[in-house]
């Protein structure tokens, strides 16, 4: 077989795999933004204990290990928490406390003590990068009531908000994986992930200011705030992407899981998210709010 040929199957193979993930897990989510709170929540809590597995895989290959069982159940805690009524919003601290106490405890049985605070510190630093997608939750729940004319007022601000902060990362990592495979020549941080361009991130910023653009215009919000959105969850989605790339790099994995046909494990899909959700609800409490 022709190489170009082979390579051309490969893409093609790739490419059925991606839509066939597609068509499996985004009805549900379009279902879950549509139903809103508290099932919302109760996604996100599935979704940080299969991807608190696979983190917890990668950083025992890296050199990390830690209490597997503990590490899933504070990373789902602390998720859940980030969706709670007003009430017990200001614990997370308190849970982070204790479960590092308990993560201590639990590494005091291992033989090797720099093995024990190894895993002490894998747990807790697990629990705590997975437990990021609560933000996701805590963002729909800062977000001030939509205007009653918004285009979208019908879905309410919580699902709204959720939704420009999926519908802007899927943007950004869509149009820099096109522009970058189409124009894509000058790399950077090639050491972490040798497939990211300047052409791929220049575009992946435009592509998602355009789509935040007009979701903000559904929401009943200008536009142009767009032009401070887009590259603000541009930039963020990609160093969450890169921080995952480095750590499936020290642990020489190349994806973080093989859960979706295409597009690897649970932790490759929302590694973006860890990082983006939780800048673009310090914006909405900041600025919006």
């Amino acid at each position: 077989m022709p190489a170009g040929l082979g390579a051309s199957a490969v893409r093609a193979a790739l490419v059925q795999k991606r839509a066939t993930s597609a068509v499996i897990f985004v009805p549900p989510l379009l279902v879950v933004l549509v139903l809103g709170m508290p099932w919302i929540l109760l996604g996100l809590a599935l979704l940080a204990a299969f991807a608190a597995v696979e983190c917890l895989r990668l950083l025992d290959s890296a050199g990390h290990p830690s209490l597997t069982l503990l590490g899933i159940v504070l990373a789902v805690t602390l998720t859940v928490e980030a969706g709670a009524p007003a009430d017990l919003a200001d614990k997370a601290a308190l849970l982070l406390a204790v479960g590092l106490v308990l993560a201590a405890v639990g590494a005091f049985g291992r033989r090797d003590p720099r093995d024990g605070v190894a895993t002490w510190i894998g747990t807790v630093f697990g629990a705590l990068y997975v437990g990021q997608l609560g933000f996701v939750a805590r963002l729909g729940i800062v977000a001030p009531a939509l205007p009653a004319g918004a285009p979208l007022a019908a879905i309410g601000s919580d699902s709204g908000w959720i939704a420009l902060l999926v519908l802007g990362v899927w943007a950004f990592d869509t149009g820099a994986y096109l522009i970058g495979r189409r124009f894509g020549k000058e790399r950077f941080l090639t050491h972490i992930s040798p497939s990211k361009t300047y052409a791929g991130l220049i575009g992946g910023i435009a592509s998602a200011t355009v789509v935040i653009g007009l979701v903000l215009w559904g929401l009943g919000r200008s536009p142009v705030e767009a032009l401070i959105l887009g590259p603000l969850i541009s930039l963020t989605a990609q160093a969450g992407d890169l921080a995952e790339s480095m750590l499936k790099r020290a642990a020489a994995a190349k994806d973080s899981g093989s859960l979706i046909p295409g597009h690897g494990g649970l932790l490759d899909r929302v590694d973006s998210f860890l990082f983006a959700a939780p800048i673009l609800t310090l914006y909405v409490l900041a600025v919006v709010r």
